[in-house]
């Protein structure tokens, strides 16, 4: 008897706090050097700016890390089910619009689709018209803010588990919040494994590029997070005002991201004047860059037994599987 279609499930435990994001952006701003998290990057333009920045020449992650799971496909779904097990459960992590996902589908025939990210409402679309190509596959949208704590509701997965999480996002974290996380991945896998795409180190020119445009599309994201600012804080930055930086400090083995005074300027909002010198920057996110070594020893460090992985001829990107 054939099952009846499902319909996604949404659950959403992550409950924005305007006042406690308000009070962290202004503490981050008012710092002697000043930097705020890269989380007030994203919304609905910010979203749309990244996805495509996504389709820029200079940025090779994405276009990368595809042709790698193309490429080695096979191996890839050999080694994930010799972890998990026939038909897994999907954990997808910052699955975004579930495309990445999606395509791992013909691979490993998941039994359980989780879309995870820090909105159910920015997923609801995607994950609606995913569920109306896979109709007999059960699929939840969870919205979660894993950034800080990787935590499942009890029995929402119902046994091991592939917990994906592409993009090389996990540069975000610097090393000591990405083993958290990591290790917060493995307890969610359940004796299954993780799938994950990382930036590898390369010459600074590429990484620099990647980050910095020609067409400027970076910038605007960069920029677009004083305008998110200014809603939240009902402050006053003028994004002329700015320019948009990228550099690779070395030392950190990261891309940082900096928007820089112009002039010398002050940005008020209600009961602050806050004062930027000229050339004064306010430092909005990083990316950490990996070694393939590097970063097997820090899945180590997390406790998993079994890693592998894959790079492309140039060595500028890596898909790691950990399981055990």
């Amino acid at each position: 008897m054939q099952s009846p279609p499902f319909l996604p499930h949404f659950l959403q435990l992550h409950q924005a706090d305007h006042r406690a994001l308000a009070q962290e952006a202004a503490t981050g701003l008012l710092a002697p050097a000043a930097s705020v998290s890269p989380k007030f990057l994203y919304g609905v333009l910010g979203s749309r700016l990244f996805d495509a920045i996504t389709e820029l020449d200079e940025y090779y992650p994405t276009r990368t890390e595809a042709a790698l799971l193309s490429q080695h496909g096979a191996a890839i779904r050999q080694a994930v089910l010799q972890a998990t097990g026939l038909a897994p459960a999907l954990l997808d992590l910052g699955a975004g619009n579930c495309a990445k996902a999606a395509r791992l589908f013909p691979a490993l025939a998941p039994r359980q689709y989780v879309a995870v990210d820090i909105s159910v409402e920015f997923l609801r679309e995607s994950l609606t018209q995913l569920q109306r190509l896979h109709p007999a596959l059960p699929m939840t949208g969870l919205g979660l803010d894993f950034s800080a704590r990787l935590a499942l509701p009890a029995g929402l997965l119902d046994g091991p588990a592939l917990v994906f999480y592409p993009g090389s996002s996990i540069g975000n974290f610097s090393p000591d919040e990405a083993l958290r996380l990591l290790t917060e991945a493995r307890a969610v896998a359940a004796g299954g494994a993780l799938l994950i795409g990382v930036d590898l180190v390369k010459p600074v020119p590429v990484l620099e590029a990647a980050y910095d445009d020609a067409l400027g599309v970076t910038a605007a994201f960069n920029l677009n997070l004083l305008r998110n600012l200014n809603q939240l804080l009902g402050s006053d930055f003028n994004p002329r005002q700015w320019q948009h930086l990228a550099v690779f400090n070395a030392a950190e083995s990261r891309i940082e991201m900096h928007l820089q005074a112009r002039q010398a300027l002050q940005v008020a909002w209600p009961g602050v004047l806050r004062p930027f010198a000229a050339g004064e920057r306010l430092h909005t996110e990083n990316s950490y860059k990996w070694t393939p070594g590097g970063f097997a020893a820090l899945l180590r460090d997390a406790g998993f037994g079994q890693v592998q992985h894959w790079t492309d001829d140039a060595g500028w990107f890596a898909v790691f599987l950990a399981a055990g």
